[in-house]
Parts: structure tokens; sequence; C-alpha cells
């Protein structure tokens, strides 16, 4: 069952002031447009009042019949139901459990290099979701960056683009956010749990983040931790401890990596070091599923942004947001303007008010499990 995106809808019923204004102020410099974070205050709680509560008893009505059908779905797989079709190459899925960003892409482009370098042929295979025909999806745009001779097929009965994949030479292929795509069968399944908000509010959509009951990680061949450089020993080993207790043993492999910055890349393929955002005073920019998380990552080099613009995930800028974020980095006297990779493929500008726009590349480093990880794909045929 395919995600639907009714997070604008869910933020009208609780806060009446996103009807008037395109944005809403979290704090002194934190602004949003009703938003994957804003979303999150409301399931989480961090919204209050009548109206906040009001709309979490709504959301709970609907997660119950939500949860039903997902349920009922997963029990059609479990029990041979429903049919699930092989591709004629190898599949190694990436997904997740929960809504919003968690560290996925990383993970696809170190698979596609490893895979390389192992004298494969990959190819990445996802739906290309929010992509208009003939376009690329957010992450697609992304990925072509990052791995310019992978190719990529996009799809929603993504055999289809297995197939083509296969006929046009690739001979392993990379399921980007397969996890509950489970038309296709697969050669291993990896789930990434990002270590800032590894479930979700504990509650299926819309009444939480959770795509699917935490038992769907039994399905999983490993599970990644990601962004573990964001949280204290003591949480990784406690969210390790309840991912188990949901699988029921502890031999699944378990993996946990950092997302690490490596350096600045501009619109026209040109890099820079992280240096360059020394003494700056940065304007955060990002329309992604986590972007506390992209704050935090800044925040951990050392930059603290002087004000942060978030859009909802996979929003399409107009020419009004550039005017607004032209706005923004003239009030706050931003010298720089720092998003994400995924938000500068949507935003050919070099500069914005004779401020530079840059996308802090993110790449992945293992902290433990690498070996088993690279045993488990050792044995991919």
């Amino acid at each position: 069952m395919e995600h639907v995106d009714v997070t604008r809808i869910t933020l009208l019923l609780y806060d009446s002031q996103l009807k008037k204004t395109p944005y809403c102020r979290i704090g002194p410099n934190f602004k949003m447009l009703p938003d994957a974070e804003s979303f999150r205050r409301l399931v989480d709680g961090r919204a209050t009042g009548l109206v906040a509560t009001l709309g979490r008893t709504g959301l709970s009505a609907i997660e119950i019949p939500y949860e039903a059908l997902v349920r009922l779905r997963n029990y059609g797989y479990d029990h041979s139901i429903l049919t699930v079709k092989k591709a004629s190459a190898p599949v190694i899925s990436v997904g997740n459990l929960t809504l919003g960003g968690t560290g996925k892409t990383p993970l696809v482009a170190w698979l596609a290099h490893w895979f390389a370098q192992h004298n494969k042929k990959p190819a990445i295979i996802s739906r290309g979701y929010k992509a208009k025909t003939g376009q690329l999806s957010d992450e697609a745009a992304e990925l072509k960056i990052l791995l310019p001779t992978v190719p990529h097929y996009a799809n929603k009965q993504r055999i289809i683009a297995a197939g083509e994949a296969v006929t046009k030479g690739s001979d392993v292929l990379l399921l980007d956010d397969g996890f509950q795509h489970r038309q296709i069968s697969r050669d291993l399944n990896l789930i990434t749990i990002d270590a800032t908000d590894p479930f979700g509010c504990n509650r299926i959509f819309p009444r939480g983040l959770l795509r699917e009951p935490l038992w769907g990680l039994k399905r999983a061949d490993a599970l990644v931790l990601t962004r573990t450089d964001q949280v204290s020993i003591k949480t990784r080993n406690e969210i390790q401890e309840q991912c188990f207790q949901f699988v029921g043993s502890h031999d699944k492999p378990w993996i946990e990596t950092e997302h690490r910055p490596s350096n600045l890349r501009l619109v026209d393929g040109t890099t820079q070091p992280l240096k360059t955002l020394q003494d700056k005073r940065i304007l955060s920019l990002s329309a992604i599923g986590n972007p506390g998380a992209f704050h935090r990552t800044l925040t951990t080099l050392g930059h603290e942004p002087v004000a942060t613009l978030t859009f909802p995930d996979h929003h399409k800028y107009t020419t009004d947001d550039i005017h607004r974020i032209s706005e923004e980095t003239e009030s706050v006297g931003a010298e720089i303007i720092v998003t994400t990779l995924k938000d500068l493929v949507k935003l050919p500008l070099a500069s914005v008010r004779n401020r530079p726009l840059c996308a802090l590349e993110i790449g992945i480093q293992f902290q433990t499990g690498l070996q088993d990880l690279e045993y488990l794909l050792n044995k991919i045929p």
C-alpha cells in the first residue's frame, strides 16, 4: 500500500493560522510551511490546544481502517494469496517502516558503488514518487548526481522497470524505497531506521508516522540504524533492543551508520570544501521528510544556521517560493544558503540576492556491521 500524502489537510485541522500565512514560525529563528515537521508536531503531541487534540482524535479514527488494510495486505503476501513476481536479476531492497527521510539514499548510493567495484552492473529501480511523465523524481535526480553512470528506471509497476533494466544490461537491481512494495521478490531486504526518530511515534499513519506495524521488521534481512552520531550510545542500544523485540530474536545483522557531510556542491556541479561555511551566517533551506535531521547535521558541523526555512516534502519550488527565500535571506542577513542535494536539483540557482546557494553532500560511514553487510552482499549471485 503506497503512502497517501494528507499532510496539508491534516495540518489545517489543527492550525487555522496556516490558512492565513505562507509560513508557520516555530521559535525566533525557525519558519516553516505546513510540512513534515509540522505534521510530526501534531502526531507526537508537541502541538497543543483543543483543535490539536481533536485533530489527533480524528486521525486515530482514520488510523484504525488504514492499519486494518495494511495488515490485510501483508497477510495476503505472507500467505501467498497475493502474487509476488521475480525479476531476472538479483534484487536488493532498501526501505523503511516510517514516513519521511531515514537515510535510504546514501545507503543506495553506497551499495551501487560497492557492486560497481565488484564488477557488477547495478541499476536503481524506483516508483518515481511525484515525478511527472518523462521527469525524474527528487530522489532519482539526487542519485543521478551521486551516481552519474548508474542507470535509474522508474515505474509504479517496478517489475516492469526491473525488466527494462535487465534488458539493457544491468545484472543487479537496487530497489529504492521498496520495503512495502512486496509485488517484486528480493534477494536481500535491508531496512533503514532513523536513530533520531526510530518508531514514528509508535502509531500507524495518519495518527503516527509508521507505514505499517513494527512487527514488519521481521521481514528484514538486516537492520541499518542511520544518523547514529546524532544520538547517545545509550539511545542506540535501546533502539537496538526494541527492534530485536519486534523481530523476535537477536540473530539478524545490526548495522550502525553515520551521515558524514563530504563537501558543498554548487548548481554548476563544482564542489567546495566544508570550511567554506566557517564564520558564515547560514540560511538552512529544505523540503524533505525529516528537516530536523538536516538542521542537526549543520549544527553538529559547528555551523548553527541563523534561520531555517522548510517546505513540504517533495515540494516543487515556485517563483513565489524563490521570492520568499530571497526575502528571508535579506531579513536575517544570511551570507550563504545551504540546502540538500535533493532540493538543489529543483532550485537551478547559483545564488539568491548574490548569496551563494549550495547543497550539503552527504555520504555514509559505517560504525558497526560493515563486515556483516558485505557478507550478505557477497552471497548475492
